[in-house]
């Protein structure tokens, strides 16, 4: 159900005391951006909070957690009305209702009547002068208004590049995703005002694959301030630690945590026999938990992965699948952590040489020897975070773009 409108801040109450009424605007989200604890959501809580300083924003939304059905207080004073809906359809429905239909698995797993209702109960209601969507899947919602598609990262070559590495029987399934959904992205970024991605790098993939229209390139950005190593206690030091952050039940997260710690931990412990490498995020599948030996700690959800980035004597990203930026690398890098990164890390990062970027298991483990015989902090990282990757910063370019669609 929508929510009742909420207070404003006070510079926006001043502003409707002057007369000045501020624009309506629909905020689409496949996931609660709520809590900001990965990549998709951080972006899209930052994004959020940043149009509700000039709009009045509605926001309907998805819930895959019964916690994420309630609004956290700073939200709620920042909204205009909220429509939050628990999303349980299995995959397994939704990809019989993909084969049926002739649609994206993506598309059938959001599709949902609640949902539909919602969002045009919001248009019935007031004036909205433009929607903002963020990740395709929300895009079937989209109506006649003046609308931004954040596609965030290119889903259709992500599905593209699973099936390449995976077994014949799942393969077909992620090329025929992959087909679909490639072409539904290209056909609304054909019928919205812009599309945006998270780096340069994916707005020109998205171009070389066909799609048209306005494709723009709006990065993440990070909260310097909170990621800072000055303000966390890092606890007892119990010897060197090898960190890696991020969603753990993520194929390429997990792929790249087995990498390393069969391929290139092994070489990193002959040079340095007491480090440990810790994997540090929530829902960790079994394959994931049976990585755990002396050498290797699994650990699950943890309150503040500040804590266990202010301990890393190196942080690490191995992945061979990486889309846009790397969130996991903004945080060690404000955090002044030693950071080692693949190359498809490090590609959609401005870091300036800040960080070392490896290539084979060899290159890899030598880089994190380097490291951990290095120095300790690594200053330059954080101040490469401040001068570029400022969430303020980073978005401004929206205030502009959405004044333009919506004047």
């Amino acid at each position: 159900m929508e929510a009742a409108a909420r207070p404003r801040r006070a510079d926006r109450r001043a502003a409707d005391r002057a007369g000045f009424r501020l624009k309506d605007l629909l905020f689409l989200a496949h996931r609660a951006p709520f809590p900001p604890d990965r990549g998709d959501k951080i972006r899209s809580y930052h994004v959020l909070r940043h149009l509700a300083r000039n709009w009045r924003v509605h926001l309907c939304t998805f819930a895959e957690q019964a916690a994420e059905q309630h609004l956290p207080p700073e939200l709620q004073a920042e909204l205009a009305s909220h429509s939050i809906l628990r999303r349980t359809k299995p995959m397994a429905v939704a990809a019989m209702q993909a084969l049926v239909t002739g649609k994206p698995i993506s598309l059938a797993a959001f599709a949902h009547p609640g949902m539909a209702r919602a969002v045009a109960d919001v248009r019935a209601r007031h004036p909205i002068a433009a929607t903002y969507i963020f990740s395709g899947q929300m895009a079937q919602y989209r109506g006649g208004e003046p609308t931004i598609m954040d596609m965030v990262d290119v889903d259709s070559a992500k599905f593209a590049s699973l099936a390449e590495t995976t077994r014949p029987g799942m393969r077909a399934i992620l090329k025929r995703e992959a087909r679909l959904l490639g072409r539904y992205e290209r056909q609304v970024s054909r019928s919205v005002a812009a599309t945006l991605f998270v780096s340069e790098a994916e707005a020109a993939l998205f171009r070389s694959g066909g799609g048209k229209g306005n494709i723009l390139a709006v990065e993440n950005g990070i909260d310097a301030t909170r990621y800072d190593a000055a303000t966390v206690d890092p606890g007892t030091d119990d010897g060197p630690l090898i960190v890696f952050t991020g969603q753990m039940d993520y194929r390429p997260n997990i792929d790249a945590v087995t990498r390393f710690v069969e391929h290139i931990l092994p070489l990193v412990r002959k040079a340095c026999p007491t480090v440990r490498f810790a994997i540090v995020g929530r829902a960790p599948t079994p394959a994931v938990r049976r990585l755990a030996s002396d050498a290797v700690i699994v650990t699950g959800e943890v309150p503040d992965t500040r804590l266990w980035l202010a301990r890393a004597a190196v942080c690490v990203a191995p992945l061979d699948l990486a889309r846009g930026i790397q969130n996991k690398l903004l945080e060690a890098m404000a955090m002044a952590r030693p950071v080692v990164a693949s190359v498809p890390a490090a590609e959609g990062i401005d870091h300036g040489g800040t960080i070392a970027v490896a290539g084979d298991d060899r290159d890899f483990a030598r880089q994190v020897i380097a490291a951990l015989n290095g120095p300790a902090d690594n200053p330059a990282a954080r101040a490469r975070v401040l001068a570029r990757y400022d969430w303020a910063a980073r978005l401004a370019p929206l205030d502009c773009l959405l004044g333009d669609i919506a004047s």
